[in-house]
Protein backbone atom coordinates (compact mmCIF):
# COMPACT_ATOMS: atom_id res chain seq x y z
CA UNK A 1 0.00 0.00 0.00
CA UNK A 2 1.27 3.48 -0.79
CA UNK A 3 1.64 6.04 1.94
CA UNK A 4 -1.47 7.64 3.38
CA UNK A 5 -2.33 10.95 1.75
CA UNK A 6 -1.02 14.19 3.14
CA UNK A 7 -3.44 17.08 3.57
CA UNK A 8 -2.37 18.48 0.20
CA UNK A 9 -2.94 15.19 -1.61
CA UNK A 10 -6.29 14.61 0.10
CA UNK A 11 -7.45 18.09 -0.94
CA UNK A 12 -7.07 17.05 -4.58
CA UNK A 13 -10.32 15.09 -4.29
CA UNK A 14 -13.04 17.50 -5.40
CA UNK A 15 -15.47 16.21 -2.78
CA UNK A 16 -13.10 16.39 0.21
CA UNK A 17 -13.79 18.77 3.09
CA UNK A 18 -12.93 19.01 6.78
CA UNK A 19 -15.46 16.39 7.86
CA UNK A 20 -15.25 14.10 4.79
CA UNK A 21 -11.67 13.14 4.00
CA UNK A 22 -8.99 10.48 4.21
CA UNK A 23 -7.11 10.07 7.48
CA UNK A 24 -4.19 7.68 7.63
CA UNK A 25 -5.39 5.98 4.47
CA UNK A 26 -9.05 5.53 5.45
CA UNK A 27 -12.16 7.53 4.61
CA UNK A 28 -13.80 9.38 7.50
CA UNK A 29 -17.12 11.16 7.83
CA UNK A 30 -17.82 13.25 10.94
CA UNK A 31 -14.85 11.71 12.72
CA UNK A 32 -15.90 8.11 12.04
CA UNK A 33 -14.05 5.49 10.02
CA UNK A 34 -16.56 4.52 7.32
CA UNK A 35 -15.10 1.10 6.56
CA UNK A 36 -15.30 0.26 10.26
CA UNK A 37 -18.92 1.42 10.36
CA UNK A 38 -19.75 -0.69 7.32
CA UNK A 39 -18.42 -3.75 9.17
CA UNK A 40 -21.12 -3.29 11.82
CA UNK A 41 -24.00 -3.65 9.34
CA UNK A 42 -25.20 -6.85 7.65
CA UNK A 43 -25.43 -5.17 4.25
CA UNK A 44 -25.75 -1.73 2.64
CA UNK A 45 -25.53 1.10 5.15
CA UNK A 46 -26.74 4.69 4.83
CA UNK A 47 -24.75 6.96 7.16
CA UNK A 48 -25.71 10.57 7.93
CA UNK A 49 -23.81 13.28 9.77
CA UNK A 50 -25.98 15.31 12.14
CA UNK A 51 -23.28 17.97 12.38
CA UNK A 52 -23.16 18.43 8.61
CA UNK A 53 -26.94 18.85 8.43
CA UNK A 54 -26.77 21.47 11.16
CA UNK A 55 -23.91 23.26 9.41
CA UNK A 56 -25.81 23.30 6.11
CA UNK A 57 -28.88 24.74 7.82
CA UNK A 58 -26.80 27.38 9.60
CA UNK A 59 -25.16 28.41 6.32
CA UNK A 60 -28.52 28.75 4.62
CA UNK A 61 -30.01 30.76 7.47
CA UNK A 62 -26.99 33.06 7.51
CA UNK A 63 -27.56 33.77 3.83
CA UNK A 64 -31.26 34.46 4.45
CA UNK A 65 -30.29 36.88 7.22
CA UNK A 66 -28.44 38.93 4.59
CA UNK A 67 -31.77 39.77 2.95
CA UNK A 68 -33.05 41.75 5.99
CA UNK A 69 -36.41 40.08 5.35
CA UNK A 70 -38.56 37.94 7.65
CA UNK A 71 -37.74 34.36 6.61
CA UNK A 72 -38.73 30.80 7.41
CA UNK A 73 -37.10 27.47 6.56
CA UNK A 74 -39.10 24.26 6.10
CA UNK A 75 -37.03 21.11 5.68
CA UNK A 76 -38.36 19.08 2.72
CA UNK A 77 -38.95 15.75 4.42
CA UNK A 78 -39.27 13.79 1.18
CA UNK A 79 -35.48 14.07 0.82
CA UNK A 80 -34.84 11.99 3.95
CA UNK A 81 -37.45 10.82 6.47
CA UNK A 82 -35.13 8.94 8.86
CA UNK A 83 -36.76 9.44 12.26
CA UNK A 84 -33.60 10.20 14.28
CA UNK A 85 -32.75 12.91 11.75
CA UNK A 86 -36.25 14.42 11.97
CA UNK A 87 -36.14 14.28 15.76
CA UNK A 88 -32.81 16.09 15.71
CA UNK A 89 -34.22 18.90 13.56
CA UNK A 90 -37.35 19.17 15.69
CA UNK A 91 -35.31 19.37 18.92
CA UNK A 92 -33.11 22.11 17.49
CA UNK A 93 -36.21 24.17 16.68
CA UNK A 94 -34.49 26.09 13.89
CA UNK A 95 -36.78 25.03 11.06
CA UNK A 96 -40.18 23.66 10.24
CA UNK A 97 -40.83 20.79 7.88
CA UNK A 98 -42.49 20.50 4.48
CA UNK A 99 -44.42 17.30 3.79
CA UNK A 100 -46.16 15.94 0.72
CA UNK A 101 -48.40 13.19 2.12
CA UNK A 102 -50.56 12.60 5.20
CA UNK A 103 -48.17 9.87 6.34
CA UNK A 104 -45.27 12.31 6.18
CA UNK A 105 -47.30 14.81 8.19
CA UNK A 106 -48.02 12.20 10.85
CA UNK A 107 -44.36 11.19 11.03
CA UNK A 108 -43.36 14.85 11.42
CA UNK A 109 -45.82 15.25 14.28
CA UNK A 110 -44.58 12.06 15.94
CA UNK A 111 -40.98 13.30 15.66
CA UNK A 112 -41.76 16.51 17.52
CA UNK A 113 -42.83 19.13 14.98
CA UNK A 114 -45.94 21.15 15.82
CA UNK A 115 -48.67 21.32 13.19
CA UNK A 116 -48.12 25.09 12.92
CA UNK A 117 -44.55 24.35 11.82
CA UNK A 118 -45.59 21.99 9.03
CA UNK A 119 -46.29 22.97 5.44
CA UNK A 120 -48.04 20.51 3.13
CA UNK A 121 -47.40 20.67 -0.60
CA UNK A 122 -48.69 17.70 -2.57
CA UNK A 123 -50.21 16.73 -5.88
CA UNK A 124 -53.11 14.39 -6.76
CA UNK A 125 -54.44 14.78 -3.21
CA UNK A 126 -57.35 12.41 -2.63
CA UNK A 127 -60.37 13.01 -0.42
CA UNK A 128 -59.07 10.54 2.15
CA UNK A 129 -55.80 12.51 2.14
CA UNK A 130 -57.69 15.74 2.76
CA UNK A 131 -59.62 14.27 5.66
CA UNK A 132 -56.35 13.40 7.41
CA UNK A 133 -54.75 16.75 6.62
CA UNK A 134 -57.72 18.85 7.69
CA UNK A 135 -57.68 17.18 11.09
CA UNK A 136 -54.79 19.58 11.79
CA UNK A 137 -56.25 23.11 11.58
CA UNK A 138 -52.86 24.77 12.10
CA UNK A 139 -51.31 22.97 9.13
CA UNK A 140 -50.50 25.10 6.08
CA UNK A 141 -51.94 23.42 2.98
CA UNK A 142 -50.68 24.66 -0.38
CA UNK A 143 -53.39 23.77 -2.89
CA UNK A 144 -52.02 22.36 -6.12
CA UNK A 145 -55.22 22.39 -8.20
CA UNK A 146 -58.59 24.10 -8.54
CA UNK A 147 -60.26 20.83 -7.59
CA UNK A 148 -58.28 20.67 -4.36
CA UNK A 149 -59.45 24.19 -3.47
CA UNK A 150 -63.05 23.14 -4.07
CA UNK A 151 -62.79 19.98 -2.01
CA UNK A 152 -61.16 21.79 0.91
CA UNK A 153 -63.89 24.44 0.72
CA UNK A 154 -66.57 21.77 0.88
CA UNK A 155 -64.99 20.23 3.96
CA UNK A 156 -63.65 23.28 5.79
CA UNK A 157 -65.32 26.48 4.58
CA UNK A 158 -63.62 29.61 5.82
CA UNK A 159 -60.25 27.93 6.30
CA UNK A 160 -56.97 29.66 5.45
CA UNK A 161 -55.10 28.04 2.56
CA UNK A 162 -52.04 28.50 0.42
CA UNK A 163 -52.02 28.19 -3.35
CA UNK A 164 -49.24 26.62 -5.34
CA UNK A 165 -48.86 28.29 -8.72
CA UNK A 166 -46.92 27.36 -11.83
CA UNK A 167 -44.91 30.35 -13.10
CA UNK A 168 -44.12 28.56 -16.38
CA UNK A 169 -40.42 29.17 -15.80
CA UNK A 170 -38.03 26.84 -14.05
CA UNK A 171 -34.62 25.25 -13.85
CA UNK A 172 -32.80 22.28 -12.36
CA UNK A 173 -29.33 20.76 -12.15
CA UNK A 174 -27.61 21.42 -15.50
CA UNK A 175 -31.02 22.23 -16.97
CA UNK A 176 -32.16 18.59 -16.74
CA UNK A 177 -35.74 18.23 -17.95
CA UNK A 178 -36.66 15.65 -15.30
CA UNK A 179 -35.48 18.03 -12.56
CA UNK A 180 -37.44 21.04 -13.85
CA UNK A 181 -40.92 21.48 -12.43
CA UNK A 182 -42.09 24.45 -14.48
CA UNK A 183 -41.22 25.62 -17.98
CA UNK A 184 -42.32 25.43 -21.59
CA UNK A 185 -43.81 21.95 -21.27
CA UNK A 186 -46.96 21.58 -19.19
CA UNK A 187 -46.36 19.87 -15.84
CA UNK A 188 -48.76 18.58 -13.21
CA UNK A 189 -47.49 21.02 -10.60
CA UNK A 190 -49.42 24.05 -9.49
CA UNK A 191 -52.12 26.29 -10.90
CA UNK A 192 -51.43 28.03 -14.20
CA UNK A 193 -52.27 31.63 -15.07
CA UNK A 194 -55.05 30.40 -17.38
CA UNK A 195 -56.71 28.73 -14.38
CA UNK A 196 -56.16 31.65 -12.04
CA UNK A 197 -59.59 33.33 -12.28
CA UNK A 198 -61.30 29.99 -11.64
CA UNK A 199 -59.05 29.28 -8.65
CA UNK A 200 -59.75 32.68 -7.08
CA UNK A 201 -63.49 32.33 -7.68
CA UNK A 202 -63.51 28.86 -6.12
CA UNK A 203 -61.74 30.09 -3.00
CA UNK A 204 -64.12 33.03 -2.69
CA UNK A 205 -67.19 30.82 -3.14
CA UNK A 206 -66.19 28.79 -0.06
CA UNK A 207 -64.94 31.71 2.02
CA UNK A 208 -61.35 30.46 1.93
CA UNK A 209 -58.69 33.05 2.72
CA UNK A 210 -55.48 32.75 0.71
CA UNK A 211 -52.70 33.62 3.12
CA UNK A 212 -49.70 32.05 1.41
CA UNK A 213 -48.37 31.67 -2.12
CA UNK A 214 -46.11 28.79 -3.14
CA UNK A 215 -44.07 27.83 -6.19
CA UNK A 216 -41.29 25.31 -6.71
CA UNK A 217 -39.57 25.41 -10.08
CA UNK A 218 -36.84 22.78 -10.07
CA UNK A 219 -34.23 20.72 -8.22
CA UNK A 220 -30.48 20.88 -7.86
CA UNK A 221 -29.82 24.29 -9.38
CA UNK A 222 -26.37 25.81 -8.89
CA UNK A 223 -24.90 29.24 -9.55
CA UNK A 224 -24.96 28.69 -13.31
CA UNK A 225 -28.76 28.31 -13.13
CA UNK A 226 -29.43 31.34 -10.90
CA UNK A 227 -30.47 33.66 -13.72
CA UNK A 228 -33.17 31.20 -14.75
CA UNK A 229 -34.24 30.79 -11.11
CA UNK A 230 -34.38 34.58 -10.70
CA UNK A 231 -36.71 34.84 -13.69
CA UNK A 232 -38.91 32.09 -12.28
CA UNK A 233 -39.20 33.89 -8.93
CA UNK A 234 -40.27 37.06 -10.72
CA UNK A 235 -42.91 35.17 -12.69
CA UNK A 236 -44.23 33.54 -9.51
CA UNK A 237 -44.52 36.84 -7.68
CA UNK A 238 -46.71 38.24 -10.47
CA UNK A 239 -49.60 36.27 -8.93
CA UNK A 240 -49.45 38.44 -5.80
CA UNK A 241 -51.36 41.28 -7.43
CA UNK A 242 -54.61 39.37 -6.81
CA UNK A 243 -53.79 38.19 -3.27
CA UNK A 244 -54.15 40.99 -0.70
CA UNK A 245 -54.23 38.59 2.27
CA UNK A 246 -50.99 36.77 1.52
CA UNK A 247 -48.43 37.08 4.29
CA UNK A 248 -45.93 34.38 3.24
CA UNK A 249 -44.43 33.42 -0.10
CA UNK A 250 -42.74 30.02 -0.25
CA UNK A 251 -40.20 29.95 -3.08
CA UNK A 252 -39.77 26.18 -2.79
CA UNK A 253 -36.52 24.32 -2.55
CA UNK A 254 -34.21 22.95 -5.20
CA UNK A 255 -30.96 24.48 -3.96
CA UNK A 256 -28.28 22.20 -5.30
CA UNK A 257 -24.77 21.05 -4.50
CA UNK A 258 -21.85 19.81 -6.60
CA UNK A 259 -22.11 16.29 -8.01
CA UNK A 260 -18.85 16.13 -9.95
CA UNK A 261 -15.52 17.87 -10.38
CA UNK A 262 -16.13 21.20 -12.08
CA UNK A 263 -19.44 21.90 -10.37
CA UNK A 264 -19.12 25.19 -8.50
CA UNK A 265 -21.07 25.33 -5.21
CA UNK A 266 -24.21 27.40 -5.16
CA UNK A 267 -23.34 31.05 -4.45
CA UNK A 268 -25.65 31.60 -1.49
CA UNK A 269 -24.92 35.32 -1.31
CA UNK A 270 -26.03 35.77 -4.90
CA UNK A 271 -29.03 33.54 -4.27
CA UNK A 272 -30.03 35.63 -1.25
CA UNK A 273 -29.53 38.84 -3.23
CA UNK A 274 -32.21 37.64 -5.66
CA UNK A 275 -34.65 37.27 -2.78
CA UNK A 276 -33.70 40.65 -1.30
CA UNK A 277 -34.32 42.39 -4.63
CA UNK A 278 -37.50 40.55 -5.54
CA UNK A 279 -39.14 40.95 -2.10
CA UNK A 280 -37.93 44.43 -1.16
CA UNK A 281 -40.73 46.59 0.24
CA UNK A 282 -43.40 43.91 0.03
CA UNK A 283 -43.74 43.28 3.77
CA UNK A 284 -43.87 39.52 3.27
CA UNK A 285 -42.22 36.55 4.95
CA UNK A 286 -40.05 34.54 2.57
CA UNK A 287 -40.19 30.80 3.12
CA UNK A 288 -37.87 28.25 1.55
CA UNK A 289 -38.06 24.47 1.73
CA UNK A 290 -34.64 22.89 1.14
CA UNK A 291 -34.25 19.13 1.21
CA UNK A 292 -31.13 18.14 -0.69
CA UNK A 293 -29.24 21.22 0.41
CA UNK A 294 -29.50 20.18 4.03
CA UNK A 295 -29.01 16.43 3.83
CA UNK A 296 -27.54 15.22 0.54
CA UNK A 297 -23.85 15.84 1.21
CA UNK A 298 -24.35 14.86 4.85
CA UNK A 299 -24.83 11.22 3.87
CA UNK A 300 -23.04 8.35 2.17
CA UNK A 301 -24.14 4.88 1.12
CA UNK A 302 -21.63 2.19 2.08
CA UNK A 303 -21.46 -0.92 -0.09
CA UNK A 304 -19.25 -4.00 -0.23
CA UNK A 305 -17.41 -5.20 -3.32
CA UNK A 306 -18.78 -8.62 -4.29
CA UNK A 307 -16.44 -9.32 -7.17
CA UNK A 308 -14.11 -7.69 -9.67
CA UNK A 309 -14.19 -9.18 -13.15
CA UNK A 310 -13.15 -8.06 -16.61
CA UNK A 311 -15.70 -8.59 -19.37
CA UNK A 312 -14.44 -7.79 -22.84
CA UNK A 313 -12.74 -4.40 -22.44
CA UNK A 314 -14.51 -3.33 -19.22
CA UNK A 315 -13.56 -4.07 -15.62
CA UNK A 316 -16.74 -4.44 -13.60
CA UNK A 317 -16.68 -3.83 -9.86
CA UNK A 318 -19.88 -5.42 -8.58
CA UNK A 319 -21.27 -4.28 -5.22
CA UNK A 320 -23.96 -5.54 -2.86
CA UNK A 321 -26.46 -2.75 -3.45
CA UNK A 322 -28.26 -1.49 -6.53
CA UNK A 323 -29.99 1.57 -7.89
CA UNK A 324 -33.10 0.76 -5.87
CA UNK A 325 -31.26 1.93 -2.72
CA UNK A 326 -30.42 5.37 -4.12
CA UNK A 327 -32.31 5.82 -7.40
CA UNK A 328 -31.35 9.35 -8.46
CA UNK A 329 -28.36 8.42 -10.66
CA UNK A 330 -30.52 5.97 -12.62
CA UNK A 331 -33.72 8.02 -12.66
CA UNK A 332 -32.33 11.50 -13.26
CA UNK A 333 -28.84 10.93 -14.61
CA UNK A 334 -27.24 12.70 -11.66
CA UNK A 335 -23.51 11.89 -11.48
CA UNK A 336 -22.56 9.34 -8.85
CA UNK A 337 -19.15 9.36 -7.15
CA UNK A 338 -17.98 5.96 -5.79
CA UNK A 339 -15.03 6.40 -3.43
CA UNK A 340 -12.81 3.66 -1.98
CA UNK A 341 -12.97 3.65 1.81
CA UNK A 342 -9.45 2.27 2.27
CA UNK A 343 -7.48 2.67 -0.99
CA UNK A 344 -4.43 0.51 -1.55
CA UNK A 345 -2.83 3.39 -3.42
CA UNK A 346 -3.23 7.15 -3.49
CA UNK A 347 -1.12 7.41 -6.63
CA UNK A 348 -3.68 8.40 -9.27
CA UNK A 349 -1.30 7.12 -11.91
CA UNK A 350 -2.00 3.59 -10.68
CA UNK A 351 -5.78 3.99 -10.74
CA UNK A 352 -7.72 2.36 -13.56
CA UNK A 353 -11.17 3.07 -15.03
CA UNK A 354 -13.86 0.69 -13.85
CA UNK A 355 -17.61 0.36 -14.09
CA UNK A 356 -19.27 0.08 -10.69
CA UNK A 357 -22.38 -2.09 -11.02
CA UNK A 358 -25.14 -2.96 -8.57
CA UNK A 359 -26.91 -6.23 -7.79
CA UNK A 360 -30.24 -5.52 -9.50
CA UNK A 361 -31.04 -7.53 -12.61
CA UNK A 362 -31.59 -4.46 -14.79
CA UNK A 363 -29.35 -2.86 -17.42
CA UNK A 364 -29.65 0.57 -15.83
CA UNK A 365 -28.13 -0.63 -12.54
CA UNK A 366 -24.78 1.05 -13.07
CA UNK A 367 -23.45 3.44 -10.43
CA UNK A 368 -20.62 4.83 -12.53
CA UNK A 369 -18.96 3.93 -15.82
CA UNK A 370 -15.33 4.48 -16.82
CA UNK A 371 -14.66 5.77 -13.32
CA UNK A 372 -11.00 5.90 -12.16
CA UNK A 373 -10.48 3.98 -8.91
CA UNK A 374 -7.62 2.30 -7.07
CA UNK A 375 -7.34 -1.48 -7.03
CA UNK A 376 -10.42 -3.04 -5.45
CA UNK A 377 -10.89 -6.59 -4.21
CA UNK A 378 -13.74 -8.71 -2.90
CA UNK A 379 -14.86 -7.51 0.49
CA UNK A 380 -13.57 -3.95 0.11
CA UNK A 381 -15.87 -1.11 1.12
CA UNK A 382 -16.81 1.77 -1.14
CA UNK A 383 -18.81 4.90 -0.32
CA UNK A 384 -21.24 6.60 -2.63
CA UNK A 385 -21.07 10.23 -1.58
CA UNK A 386 -24.00 12.67 -1.82
CA UNK A 387 -26.41 9.89 -0.82
CA UNK A 388 -28.02 11.65 2.14
CA UNK A 389 -30.96 12.97 0.14
CA UNK A 390 -33.37 11.04 -2.09
CA UNK A 391 -31.53 7.79 -1.40
CA UNK A 392 -33.22 5.78 1.32
CA UNK A 393 -36.39 7.87 0.97
CA UNK A 394 -36.78 6.82 -2.69
CA UNK A 395 -35.67 3.23 -2.20
CA UNK A 396 -37.68 0.22 -3.28
CA UNK A 397 -37.63 -3.53 -2.79
CA UNK A 398 -37.05 -4.26 -6.47
CA UNK A 399 -35.81 -7.84 -6.91
CA UNK A 400 -36.43 -8.09 -3.15
CA UNK A 401 -33.05 -6.45 -2.59
CA UNK A 402 -34.35 -3.51 -0.62
CA UNK A 403 -32.73 -4.27 2.74
CA UNK A 404 -30.42 -1.61 4.18
CA UNK A 405 -29.55 -0.03 7.51
CA UNK A 406 -29.53 3.67 8.41
CA UNK A 407 -27.35 5.40 10.99
CA UNK A 408 -27.19 9.00 12.24
CA UNK A 409 -23.80 10.06 13.55
CA UNK A 410 -24.49 12.45 16.45
CA UNK A 411 -22.98 15.92 16.43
Amino acid sequence: MSAAPTASVASEFWWARDDLAYREGRLYLAGRDLAALAATAPGPLHVYSEARVQANLARLQAALAQTDLPTRVYYAMKANRFEPLLQSLARAGRCGVDVCSPAEMERALACGFAAADISFTGTAVSNRDLDRLLAQPALTINCDSVGQIRRIGERAPGRAIGIRVNPERGTGYAGAEKLTYAGEAATKFGIYRQQWPEALAMAKAHGLSITSLHFHVGCGYLTRELDAWDAAVGAGLAFLDDLPDVRTVNVGGGLGLPHRAGDAPLDLSRWAAVLARRFAGRGLTVAVEPGDYLVKDAGVLLLRVVEVERKRDVTFVSVDGGFNLAPEPAYYGLPCEPVACAPRSFDAGQWRPVTVAGNINEALDIWAADHPMPELREGDCIALINAGGYGASMSSNHCMRGDFTEMLLPA
